[in-house]
């Protein structure tokens, strides 16, 4: 996150994810606050996007890393 010196705002710094490749298709964007992690459809940035905590988080990705295996 960082704070906007026009506004003071507070804006989250998004990363798409490793596995998004450049032909579009299934894309994802993940941004870290404090208490939340935030997730969006990098292709539909108009739609509301996940706020879940840090540890639901991890639990997601150590999941997502089973099935894969």
């Amino acid at each position: 996150m960082h704070a906007s010196p026009s506004t003071g705002f507070t804006e989250l710094a998004w990363f798409k994810s490793s596995y998004s490749g450049g032909e579009g298709g299934e894309c994802i964007e993940v941004a870290h606050a404090p208490t939340h992690v935030h997730v969006r459809d990098s292709k539909d940035m108009a739609r509301t996007g996940l706020a879940v905590s840090p540890d639901s988080w991890s639990r997601f990705l150590r999941f997502a890393v089973q099935t894969q295996a």
